[in-house]
């Protein structure tokens, strides 16, 4: 197959050279001065061009074309049907685009997260606006680019969640609102109240980084093969084989922003780490999906994170790094107080119940401004409307409402539905898992988490792209994808902690 073996060949390439511009990206939210800014864009924008230019050849047009006739004998989930197939699919979706778009977008995306960043540290959403316009004309121009069949998000959504359209969002929105908003009305109720004051005590910033570092590692994260840094914004940055980065924040009076954070960076990482690397550069090396992707940091983050078999094993450890901080506290008032339900204001620090609300409203608000029926302009109020409708809560500041995400300045619109979606393929998954590996909590409590990675490296992360999201829920599972295993899960804990 020598057509396949020059493709594989030029995707390794290319791949390099993206795997460049992922290093400039990482150092451009942990490290950049705010005087380079403008010089990273052109640069940025350059290692766009060249992997743009790289992978839309007619060149690479042939290869797939004689690559298809070479493995089309072979099975559609073998490792060169897969890639040629994948391959194929964003070949024909890259040509659409023209360079100078690419070199635009990128350049933006540089430019509008530094005066994102800036915007939310001084709440000035009015010195931020003209930039997020300019990645607005910027996203509907490459919509166009790609068309549409039904509504302009879904040509964005295929880049986050393939296959699935803005109308099959809504009806997953719609079933899970509901039962939702019918079970946090129960806990608000309840008249119970988490004890919050334990997380809000004085954690040191130093101190949350030991431990933060060794809740990462204890789950799997490779050090030797990663880093954990400070940003705005937490993230994680897949650079290649042996470089997974991540990234979180401290609030020195709030235990739960940096820690969650890492545990949710951490389980990204895990899935970036556990792809194959001898397929670097190709679709066998590769996430399925953002929700796929997702199902893995809110699965550590929340249903590994938050359980109490986790902080058997973690909580001792907690108290030896944090010491007189956790004087007085009880194991199960610390459980409590990190499965609070409460509607708040900021998405990455919401519990797990309210959390997909502050989904459903952003995915609301892109809908409507991809569509032209909402302008930028509109947005803090239309936020704050939403906010007050979905949480019952009052937005003080546009820092802790409209500017509170990095994804908008970074062109990401589409990306947010990913995260609920996570949420739902993460609860199936983990009740396959308890079934397949046995007692789970026991593990946890004895902190044995390398049984639940080595089933989520066989089952999903060594997969690369063979299957699709649908495919692979269902592959798993053996049932599609729903709500009831992330209900369900949800309202064991409202009985456990609030009684209802």
């Amino acid at each position: 197959m020598k057509s396949y073996a020059k493709l594989i060949a030029e995707m390794k390439e290319i791949a390099l050279i993206g795997s460049i511009g992922a290093v400039l990206g990482y150092d451009e939210r942990t490290a950049l001065p705010p005087k380079g800014t403008e010089h990273r864009s052109n640069q940025s924008a350059f290692i766009a061009k060249m992997v743009h230019e790289k992978f839309t050849t007619k060149a690479v047009g042939e290869l797939l074309k004689e690559a298809a006739e070479e493995t089309k004998a072979l099975p559609a989930d073998s490792t060169e049907a897969t890639n040629v197939r994948q391959l194929k699919k964003r070949y024909d979706r890259s040509t659409k685009l023209p360079t100078a778009l690419v070199e635009a977008l990128s350049k933006a995306i540089v430019i509008g997260e530094a005066a994102w960043a800036g915007a939310r540290k001084s709440d000035d959403f009015e010195a931020f606006a003209p930039y997020l316009n300019t990645m607005l004309d910027l996203k509907k121009q490459e919509i166009e680019c790609y068309g549409y069949t039904t509504e302009p998000y879904d040509a964005l959504l295929e880049d986050y969640e393939p296959g699935m359209t803005a109308a099959e969002l809504r009806n997953v929105f719609e079933g899970l609102r509901g039962p939702l908003v019918e079970l946090i009305g129960r806990i608000t109720s309840s008249g119970k109240v988490a004890p919050l004051e334990i997380l809000e005590r004085n954690y040191p910033a130093e101190l949350q980084t030991n431990f933060c570092k060794i809740a990462a590692a204890a789950v799997g994260f490779d050090f030797e093969a990663g880093r954990l840094d400070i940003s705005v914004h937490p993230f994680c940055s897949g650079v290649g084989p042996g470089d997974t980065r991540m990234t979180t924040r401290y609030d020195v009076n709030y235990f739960g922003d940096a820690f969650f954070g890492t545990l949710h960076e951490s389980g990204h990482a895990l899935y970036d780490q556990g792809l194959p690397d001898e397929h670097f550069g190709t679709p066998c090396g590769e996430a399925v999906s953002l929700g796929i992707h997702e199902s893995q940091s809110r699965m550590w983050e929340n249903l590994v994170g938050r359980s109490e078999s986790f902080w058997k094993f973690m909580l001792p450890k907690a108290r030896e790094v944090f010491g007189s901080t956790l004087t007085g506290v009880s194991d199960a008032q610390w459980l409590w107080a990190v499965n609070d339900v409460r509607p708040s204001h900021i998405r990455v620090e919401a519990d797990e119940a309210t959390y997909n609300l502050h989904v459903l409203l952003r995915f609301e608000m892109e809908t409507a401004i991809l569509s032209g029926q909402m302008a930028i302009k509109d947005l803090p109020g239309e936020w704050n409307s939403r906010m007050a409708k979905y949480l019952g809560l009052k937005v003080p500041d546009n820092a802790r409402g409209c500017l509170q995400d990095v994804h908008w300045s970074a062109g990401l619109m589409g990306y947010f539905p990913t995260y609920t979606l996570g949420n739902l393929y993460a609860a199936q998954f983990f009740v396959q898992a308890r079934k397949d590996l046995g007692d789970l909590d026991a593990m946890f409590a004895r902190g044995e988490f390398a049984p639940l990675l080595g089933w989520l490296r066989k089952n999903i992360h060594g997969h690369g792209q063979r299957f699709t999201a649908k495919e692979l829920v269902q592959r798993i599972t053996g049932k599609p994808l729903s709500h009831d295993a992330l209900m369900t899960h949800l309202s064991a804990k409202a009985k456990q902690f609030y009684g209802v």
